[in-house]
């Protein structure tokens, strides 16, 4: 049970990785596309087409005027949001969001002992070549399935260092 939920843990750990990637709109596929905050299907389309169409993207002002529905607005957003064009955020918008600060101890030890776990198993093989690709919202449902048995497994240890405190503060005691 325990190593379960240090997998999960683990596997939450990885999957907040992919969400604050970069995505440059001159290489990404659709799928990618629609991974960035802001863009759905039909922009993602709209995008690969006009880039089909015109070749790709020399800057952000050359995005903003090629794709419908983009303008200086909605381009900082999505660069805010991690999309480049050609590697290069849009001037004047923060870089993309960043990973939470440091964990609190108990958080830590918790995720030292699961990396610790799964570094001594060996890794299952996956041939990425056969395997089809997932889409945006397979990853977030995922990654929101993650963080949730990651939030009980928090919950069911907190609750095992508790009973813990006790027995060993119940075993002091006798020993007096």
């Amino acid at each position: 049970m325990f190593k379960k939920i240090l997998l999960a843990i683990v596997t939450l750990i990885a999957t907040m990785g992919f969400a604050f990637a970069q995505v440059d709109v001159n290489k990404a596929d659709q799928a990618a596309l629609d991974g960035v905050k802001g863009i759905g299907p039909v922009t993602s389309k709209a995008i690969l087409e006009e880039r089909a169409k015109g070749g790709a993207f020399k800057d952000w002002a050359d995005f903003e005027s090629r794709v419908k529905g983009i303008g200086p607005k909605s381009s900082v957003k999505l660069s805010e949001a991690g999309l480049q064009v050609n590697g290069q955020a849009k001037s004047g918008a923060p870089a993309a969001p960043v990973a939470k600060a440091a964990p609190a101890k108990k958080e830590t030890a918790v995720k030292e002992v699961a990396a610790k776990e799964a570094a001594a198993k060996p890794a299952a093989a996956t041939d990425t070549a056969v395997a089809p690709a997932k889409t945006a919202a397979e990853t977030k449902k995922e990654a929101a399935a993650a963080k949730k048995e990651a939030k009980a497994a928090a919950a069911a240890a907190k609750k095992e260092a508790k009973l813990a405190a006790a027995e060993a503060k119940k075993a002091e005691a006798e020993k007096k």
